[in-house]
């Protein structure tokens, strides 16, 4: 007869191989934290200062001051009067119900992240459209970026640089950051060959094929990536409040601690709309380059 006993041990074995495993990495980790996250948190430490200055520009600036800026930056993107005129009722709303303060922090963060995701990731995203190599390599840590629970993004990133604002961002940074450059990749990708072949036969060099050619004509689909970096970035703000980013994040998160509906009915209604000011503005803006840049071509 076959000897099955071995059939009862393994799992027992198997799990005492687990718990060394996670025990050996959790100790490689804790002891990479001591060395090396002081210096780390200097490397960001110029980050930090910039995040703490826009917050206070943002907070002690007057308030009509701000959101005559706002308009006015609205209006240079779109040509709108009724968007104009929608972000200022949506922002005079939000202080009217007292969440200015918390508003402002929190889009002090988000253009914060914003930026960094762009010039991260449109970087990125040319790298993998120039290179089949690059795609193949970034693309699975890209699908794990995307698929892996937003909490998870936390545990890390606390364990090395502790709680506050600089922990929140690269969260919020690792989350919101694929779409700009999977849409960058195949906005670039999507250019019609031909006319590279004529800028080429014109002596364009690659450079100036890129950045002449390939960027303007994959533009929309870049902003539709920025798009929807910004949403998701918005999306991880209460998240990011469970490690101490102040903002419209906390009070959401208080209220489910306590059971206050109002407050996180109103704060999250703040969120939306945030959400879809950014993301109307982004697509008007999308629009309207997409249109200068037939009316170039046409001319």
């Amino acid at each position: 007869m076959i000897d099955s006993s071995w059939l009862t041990e393994f799992p027992d074995m198997s799990r005492r191989d687990l718990l060394a495993i996670r025990q050996t990495l959790d100790g490689a980790y804790r002891t990479f934290s001591r060395a090396y996250g002081e210096s780390i948190e200097n490397f960001f430490n110029p980050l930090l200062h910039f995040l703490v200055w826009f917050e206070n520009l943002l907070l002690q600036t007057p308030w009509w001051l701000v959101l005559a800026a706002i308009v006015g930056l609205v209006y240079a993107a779109t040509r709108s009067w009724k968007l104009c005129a929608g972000v200022l009722a949506s922002f005079l709303a939000i202080g009217y119900f007292g969440m200015w303060e918390d508003t402002m922090r929190t889009l002090s963060i988000i253009t914060v992240c914003t930026i960094l995701s762009i010039c991260i990731g449109i970087p990125i995203g040319i790298l993998m459209a120039r290179s089949d190599r690059a795609r193949s390599i970034i693309t699975p840590l890209l699908d794990i970026m995307q698929t892996m629970p937003a909490f998870v993004y936390l545990i890390p990133v606390v364990m090395l640089l502790g709680i506050g604002r600089i922990p929140g961002v690269i969260a919020v940074v690792i989350y919101a950051i694929p779409p700009v450059i999977r849409l960058t990749n195949l906005g670039i990708r999507l250019v019609n060959k031909e006319t590279l072949e004529a800028a080429t036969a014109y002596g364009a060099t690659p450079t100036q094929r890129l950045f002449g050619v390939q960027i303007p004509l994959a533009m929309p689909t870049i902003m539709a990536g920025i798009n929807q970096t910004i949403m998701m970035a918005l999306a991880m703000v209460v998240v990011a409040s469970m490690i101490g980013v102040k903002g419209l994040g906390q009070p959401v998160l208080k209220s489910i601690t306590n059971q206050y509906f109002t407050l996180g009915l109103l704060n999250g209604l703040a969120i939306v709309a945030l959400a879809i000011i950014f993301d109307r503005v982004s697509q008007s803006y999308a629009k309207r380059a997409q249109k200068h840049l037939e009316g170039t071509e046409n001319g």
